[in-house]
């Protein structure tokens, strides 16, 4: 009988469901309102992520630790990329400080971790669509197309034929 029933609501090959959130993207957010904090508040983003550390619970994701040491360590070049793509007579600091935030830990993972970059703009994307301003993701969007365009082509390697 459940061969002729049709079924209803198809699930991903993995079996799991597609709305499930990865705990990459739960990392990114949890860096982000570690970033966002730290920036409020005018605080080093280092001695947020301590104290957010010290109380979090369940403990903090290791890849939220990497995005926020990595954007506090990289953060004028993630800075100067990023106000490098965007429009004429635009500044970084006029951007809302969720989309900042969210375009420098892209920019990190673009830049400086093996993350596709792909991945990183569409998970900053839904960043900026769930936490800002209804402009929020075309705007990140369109600034990390930029980044993207703009990145350094890598230098050919040793097992690249000639």
């Amino acid at each position: 009988m459940s061969e002729t029933q049709p079924q209803t609501s198809p699930e991903p090959a993995s079996g799991r469901s597609s709305t499930r959130v990865s705990s990459r993207s739960k990392a990114r957010k949890r860096a982000l309102d570690i970033l966002f904090e730290s920036e409020l508040r005018g605080r080093d983003p280092l001695e947020t992520l301590a104290e957010r550390a010290a109380e979090a619970d369940p403990p903090l994701r290791d890849y939220t630790r990497t995005l926020v040491e990595g954007v506090a360590d990289h953060r004028d070049a993630i800075d100067a990329r990023i106000s490098a793509a965007l429009a004429k007579g635009w500044t970084l600091p006029r951007t809302p400080r969720v989309d900042r935030s969210a375009l420098r830990i892209a920019v990190l993972e673009i830049d400086h971790l093996e993350v596709p970059d792909a991945v990183a703009v569409s998970e900053a994307v839904r960043l900026v669509a769930d936490l800002s301003t209804d402009d929020s993701p075309s705007f990140v969007g369109g600034v990390l197309g930029a980044v993207v365009d703009s990145k350094p082509e890598p230098a050919p390697g040793l097992d690249d034929p000639a």
